[in-house]
């Protein structure tokens, strides 16, 4: 990996912690992004990013889960991974799921905080709007991410 190419791989591990996810991570996506050929093995990976095989593994799976990655046929036993077109947007819709667990949480957190604490039921009602909103929003914002990439792929 020549000094620029680190230089990438490292920043989005940081960009990667930004966002709750593990600087291996993000180093691991960078890597992939950019590496010739754009598939690599664990033991590959795990050389090129001075970490262990087991936590390239990890990280390899758990990635594959979000699908951002996926492993390519490679001969022999050892996978081989790959970015997947569009992961950002699947990612984002895995973690989207979560606001509908927020939202029945902060349903029940109502039930629990009564009107006799009004101060208290605003914080909980403010945040339940907020959900609610994301929600709202989520699959238009995939939608309209997919119209924007698709025109920017035909050159407008």
């Amino acid at each position: 990996m020549e000094q620029k190419e680190r230089e990438f791989v490292d920043r989005m591990g940081l960009v990667f912690e930004r966002f709750a996810a593990t600087r291996t991570m993000g180093r691991m996506y960078a890597w992939l992004m950019i590496c010739d050929p754009p598939h690599q093995s664990l033991t590959e990976l795990a050389a090129d990013l001075g970490v262990s095989k087991t936590a390239v593994s990890t990280v390899a799976r758990q990635m594959e889960g979000a699908g951002m990655l996926e492993r390519v046929p490679a001969p022999g036993r050892e996978h081989r991974y790959r970015i997947v077109r569009g992961g950002w947007a699947h990612a984002l819709g895995v973690q989207l799921a979560g606001v509908r667990l927020g939202l029945e949480t902060l349903d029940f957190g109502l039930s629990v905080v009564g009107e006799d604490r009004p101060e208290q039921r605003a914080q909980v009602e403010e945040s339940r709007r907020f959900f609610a909103f994301i929600e709202h929003d989520a699959d238009g914002l995939v939608e309209r991410w997919q119209e924007y990439r698709d025109k920017q792929a035909d050159g407008m």
